[in-house]
């Protein structure tokens, strides 16, 4: 049997090689993907993204916002980009970011087909976005020192010392988003006495929710305002903490629902789609709800499904006020703290 020339089988491997390459770059080419930004912590994101992967063929290409302001970087980004957009899904891990991208006009209308489980209330009017798996805003306490309830909280919260009481810098998160509640119900000038005689009595102004936290925790404060998310997390590392949801003056709970957003002219928007149905699903939520954060469905799932510390806190969500209304008042809310902090505390988180 003759042998191929030397340079034949060089030639020969080399076409091969161009033939493989051609495909697998025409099968890449070819595989659906979505591009995703995300502000959910990237430790539940994740899985909930490769399940999605795995289940519907999509290649899922997700940017996380790992800086300490959160979800305000990728809003800042998704602006930046309008002109020519690169995302296609926006996962918000709350609403006053969302909500200034609709105001801008960078958002598309969702399909009524995909959100019809979620409550009126935890949409935008217009569906450019909708609200799933949802956080609190609490009092955290220390267990040591007995019982707590609203009447002590109370009691505290009117005193003449508040050093022994933690709050987030709020100029981010959902501690600004609380301080848009405060605005919807109060007025602003209400609001901007209290955040005084906040200061006045030397609360413990920190950096996130993550240290109010940590404070209670750790027993050097009494009392603090976080998040559901982060009170487990410290039940979950055996602190002696309680928590309580906070009550408005009209008796709404601040209740922080996930929003998820599809960006106009996006690339992929059949694909954005699909990402989107599954997870404002039913599915979605009660995995997000056995997750460690604990987020709180906000459409109807099998409660018997859920973990028992979700569960009781179905009914306080059920009491949540509408995010849209307290995003209305972000704007003059964010240009009054702004005229009060540092610029290094407007870097904080």
């Amino acid at each position: 049997m003759r042998r191929q020339p030397p340079f034949l089988r060089v030639f020969l491997v080399a076409v091969g090689i161009l033939l493989l390459v051609t495909w697998l770059s025409r099968s890449d080419a070819q595989t659906p993907e979505v591009v995703v930004y995300c502000a959910h912590d990237a430790i539940f994101a994740d899985e909930m993204l490769q399940l999605f992967e795995q289940r519907s063929g999509i290649r899922v290409r997700v940017l996380y916002d790992e800086e300490a302001s959160k979800s305000l970087g990728l809003t800042q980004r998704i602006l930046a980009e309008r002109a020519a957009p690169q995302c296609d899904v926006f996962w918000n891990n709350q609403t006053l970011g969302t909500e200034r991208l609709r105001r801008a006009g960078v958002l598309q209308p969702c399909s009524a087909d995909w959100c019809h489980r979620i409550p009126t209330r935890f949409r935008s009017p217009d569906l450019h976005w909708v609200g799933f798996a949802a956080r609190l805003r609490v009092w955290i306490f220390g267990n040591a020192a007995g019982d707590w309830d609203q009447q002590r909280i109370d009691a505290v919260m009117s005193g003449d010392s508040l050093t022994r009481v933690a709050i987030a810098v709020p100029l981010f998160g959902t501690t600004l988003t609380h301080y848009t509640e405060l605005c919807r119900v109060q007025g602003l000038e209400e609001l901007q006495a209290w955040h005084a005689s906040l200061h006045e009595r030397g609360i413990r102004e920190v950096r996130g929710n993550g240290a109010v936290r940590d404070l209670v925790a750790a027993g050097v404060c009494e009392l603090g305002l976080t998040d559901t998310d982060d009170a487990f997390a410290a039940l979950d590392a055996g602190a002696a903490v309680g928590i309580l949801p906070v009550r408005l003056s009209d008796d709404a709970t601040i209740c922080i629902p996930n929003t998820v957003a599809m960006i106009r002219n996006c690339p992929h928007p059949d694909t954005a789609g699909q990402l989107i149905r599954f997870l404002l699903s039913a599915e979605a939520e009660t995995l997000l709800a056995s997750s460690a954060a604990r987020q709180i469905p906000l459409g109807p799932v099998d409660e018997s499904q859920l973990p028992e510390e979700v569960r009781h806190l179905l009914p306080y969500a059920a009491a949540g006020g509408e995010p849209a209304a307290a995003a209305a008042e972000d704007e003059r809310v964010l240009e009054w703290l702004q005229g009060l902090y540092t610029v290094s505390d407007q870097d904080s988180g």
